[in-house]
């Protein structure tokens, strides 16, 4: 047998759960005046550039250099020596080349590049999402709502 008085007690003071409804109404409510703000705004377009800014430096940048290089490097089993070496002749012919070849074998190169760092870009945007500064003005938001209402915010379930 269980102590009723106990169990009463405890949820009398636990802190009530929210209507989800309610809640949500609120967050659109305020996200929808939040937008409104032209201060918020202008955060928002320059961290959403600075996201990409960042996300694609890293894309198209870091990672195919480091594949470039890092690849043949491994190959050349981290003997620099052996993988100039094995490079000079691929260079030789490339110069003495007619400019069609060039032409094609630069767009080759170019669209490598560009197939890598899209498919590292992608990657990263999923993995690291953008957050937008009006996500998290409304998150700070309904937490003090939460506590003014004396609820329980719906993620500390």
């Amino acid at each position: 047998m269980t102590d009723t008085s106990t169990e009463r007690s405890h949820r009398s003071t636990s802190p009530r759960m929210p209507d989800a409804s309610a809640y949500h109404s609120e967050r659109r409510r305020y996200l929808a005046r939040a937008r409104r703000n032209p201060g918020l705004r202008q955060r928002y377009l320059r961290n959403l550039a600075g996201y990409l800014l960042l996300r694609g430096a890293w894309s198209f940048g870091f990672f195919p250099i480091i594949l470039a290089f890092w690849v043949p490097l491994v190959l050349a089993e981290f003997n620099p020596v052996v993988m100039v070496q094995s490079l000079l002749p691929h260079l030789d012919a490339f110069v003495s080349a007619n400019p069609e070849v060039q032409a094609r074998s630069i767009s080759t190169v170019l669209a490598g590049w560009a197939s890598i760092g899209l498919f590292f870009f992608l990657f990263d945007v999923v993995i690291n999402p953008f957050r937008s500064p009006f996500q998290k003005e409304a998150d700070v938001h309904m937490r003090a709502w939460s506590q003014s209402q004396g609820l329980v915010p719906p993620d500390e379930v």
